[in-house]
């Protein structure tokens, strides 16, 4: 699938890490590194934007070590970037460790994944059809 970009970053544009990655990295563009703070949040721009076609979505997930190691996670996880959005991709970075972060120009801060989507058409009904769970909801099956 062709995707159009416009890179307004000094950096590369994103690639997949290798052949079989579902997301490719999106960087920091920062002037001037960013300080986060513990339990702050921060609109981390990246420079790119992008024109996808009808039907898809771009997800904006964290980056696994950063989450484990620093702390740092996407605070609207996942964050969506519709089809017929053309404004620039920034990033609602959380701290959720007891230490400063910092975020200097071209770190690797989250990872997008392109995913198809459909929009459902909505049928009201009085009553759904019954299944085995039914209304059971967080923990109903008893299991770890």
């Amino acid at each position: 699938m062709k995707v159009q970009i416009i890179n307004k970053s000094h950096h590369q544009l994103p690639q997949y890490a290798t052949p079989q990655s579902a997301g490719v990295d999106l960087r920091a563009n920062l002037n001037e590194p960013i300080t986060l703070k513990p339990l702050r949040r921060a609109l981390v721009p990246t420079g790119l934007y992008i024109a996808l076609p009808p039907g898809f979505e771009a997800q904006v997930r964290p980056r696994s070590g950063l989450a484990i190691k620093k702390g740092i996670t996407v605070l609207n996880s996942p964050g969506t970037i519709d089809a017929d959005y053309r404004g620039e991709i920034c990033i609602i970075l959380v701290n959720l460790s007891e230490e400063p972060f910092v975020i200097n120009d071209g770190e690797r801060v989250a990872q997008m994944v392109i995913a198809r989507h459909e929009q459902a058409e909505w049928q009201e009904v009085e009553v759904l059809d019954e299944t085995e769970r039914g209304a059971g909801g967080f923990g109903h099956s008893g299991q770890r």
